[in-house]
């Protein structure tokens, strides 16, 4: 018979993970890509500020990250205070905390790719559709986002597998309280702290299986296709 409580502790934080990437890679696309257009077209000397602090969760230690998240988002922070007063929200030991930390560490992954297929269209394209009177929308929508969207994509799925895997920012701030913020990072360091051996094999397997799956159908939706010869 199929070991119930096994099965359960596979498909909770399963399910929780999946659904915690999902919401942290749509916020950290939709932010980074923005953000990545903005500093692609954007001409001030405070641009490379701006990209050494969006790069900074990129780099900084999971602990330290969460920390801060901690003090900006906590029951003192101001964000948090803010939050608790006016929409009675409380991001710390929530699954809307593990989304916030996900987002944020997912966030680098997506922007500095985006950053880098937006400055690389040629100026001149975008410049024709001004000449032909396109709005500067229908020009990113219909120009720019077509011509950069390899780049987006693979920021996309490094993020998502990236938010899949987040362990110490989602920690620090959401805990892990099984069934609620105990995505399968967390429940494969307690299980290993647990001695249940069985477990954290077969969580570890799955998020290995999920992470290389995700990065073969990146591999194979991004990789150039051989040109087809004259007549074929």
């Amino acid at each position: 018979m199929t070991d119930t409580p096994l099965l359960t502790g596979v498909l909770t934080p399963l399910w929780l993970s999946l659904k915690v990437a999902f919401w942290a890679t749509v916020a950290s696309s939709l932010i980074g890509v923005g953000v990545g257009y903005g500093l692609a077209r954007s001409r001030s000397w405070l641009r490379n500020v701006a990209d050494t602090i969006c790069t900074l969760p990129m780099v900084l230690p999971p602990t330290v990250l969460g920390y801060y998240l901690l003090v900006v988002f906590g029951s003192q922070g101001v964000v948090g205070r803010w939050l608790k007063d006016v929409f009675d929200i409380n991001l710390i030991f929530s699954v809307q905390g593990a989304i916030v930390a996900a987002t944020v560490v997912s966030f680098p992954l997506v922007f500095k790719p985006a950053r880098a297929a937006f400055e690389s269209i040629d100026p001149q394209q975008e410049q024709v559709g001004r000449v032909l009177g396109v709005s500067e929308a229908g020009i990113f929508l219909r120009i720019t986002l077509p011509l950069a969207w390899r780049g987006i994509l693979a920021g996309v799925m490094l993020g998502f597998v990236r938010a899949l895997g987040e362990f110490g920012a989602t920690l620090m701030i959401a805990g892990s309280i099984p069934g609620k913020t105990q995505t399968l990072s967390i429940a494969i360091y307690e299980a290993v702290q647990a001695g249940r051996d069985d477990l954290a094999n077969t969580l570890a397997l799955i998020i290995s299986v999920v992470c290389i799956v995700l990065l073969l159908l990146l591999a194979a939706r991004l990789s150039p296709r051989p040109a087809r010869a004259h007549g074929e």
